[in-house]
């Protein structure tokens, strides 16, 4: 077990706070991991827990200095869908909060900062299919022009302050553990919960369309990961390409019949599918399992297996 961090998750009740936390305190301690958001939750009967708008930099500052930190994941961000509904708030939330925490570190309070950029970096004119590290990016939405601009904003305090950031760009994610956060490739989560409860499901993009997407417990071990890992094998301080593997709602369909053979599933494609269509269909990680090691442990068929095993049980 890891002791000598104190860590600090801003947004700890979010789709990926909720097992990042649980996970962090299992490695460093229940009392050095502190998690945080806008309003308690049942996180803070398990261990400490602060109140905090990433946004407010006296009270950030204070709850900083208050627990010692050395390490920040800002998880706190409006997601895709969500920031379209409201655009200025998505980008005033995205990028003052990356500020404030990166000031932080640029201060020398904290020393380490994880910051998740996404595939919402990608755009219309960003090549589909097994999407690079570096490449023409172009982002149509609110969330990913703030992921962009985040990404270039963490390299820029890296190499002009030594601020130690670092970031993934996550694809879709999949988890049991909480309800999605207004993501696009929120319909690959509420598949599963309607498929089990109903038998069926309406989906808001249409049969064929393929995007990226990764299982929680790989998603958590990455982000681990690369923050555990030496920074000098964090050679990328923009953000790098993650990927699990690829589907389409026909196809997470199609494996959840295993299990549930009566399930039905229908489409109605809305504002969503726009996004969906911008983003890339499969992402080439080279660099991150190059430089640190990086390599996933779920498939397709491991996941649904999984997800069907603990929703049933939930």
């Amino acid at each position: 077990m890891y002791t000598t961090e104190k860590i600090l998750v801003i947004g700890s009740s979010g789709q990926i706070g909720t097992e990042l936390v649980h996970t962090l305190r299992q490695q460093y301690g229940v009392d050095n991991v502190i998690a945080s958001d806008l309003k308690a939750t049942t996180q803070a009967s398990e261990g400490p827990f602060e109140v905090i708008d990433v946004m407010n930099t006296t009270v950030l500052n204070d709850v900083v200095k208050k627990h010692k930190i050395t390490q920040v994941y800002l998880l706190a961000a409006l997601l895709s869908a969500t920031a379209e509904k409201m655009p200025k708030f998505g980008w005033d939330l995205n990028m003052q909060g990356l500020f404030n925490i990166l000031d932080l570190a640029k201060e020398k309070l904290i020393q380490r900062v994880y910051w998740p950029s996404s595939i919402a970096v990608f755009g219309p004119n960003t090549p589909k299919q097994n999407t690079p590290q570096f490449t023409v990016m172009e982002p149509s939405t609110v969330y990913g022009i703030s992921k962009q601009a985040g990404e270039r904003w963490c390299e820029y305090y890296f190499n002009k302050y030594q601020v130690d950031v670092r970031s993934l760009r996550y694809p879709g994610l999949i988890g049991w553990q909480s309800a999605p956060g207004g993501g696009t490739t929120d319909y690959a989560v509420h598949i599963f919960h309607e498929a089990i409860k109903n038998g069926s499901y309406n989906c808001f993009l249409s049969e064929n369309t393929t995007l990226p997407m990764m299982y929680m417990p790989d998603a958590i071990k990455a982000t681990i990961d690369i923050m555990q890992v030496d920074a000098a094998k964090v050679k990328i301080r923009s953000s790098y390409n993650l990927s699990g593997f690829s589907f389409s709602p026909t196809e997470i369909a199609n494996e959840i019949r295993k299990h549930i053979p009566q399930f039905s599933i229908s489409y109605s494609p809305d504002s969503r599918q726009q996004i969906a269509d911008s983003w890339p269909q499969s992402i080439n990680d080279n660099e991150a399992r190059l430089h640190w090691g990086w390599k996933p442990n779920y498939d397709l068929t491991e996941m649904t297996n999984d997800m069907m095993l603990h929703l049933k049980n939930k």
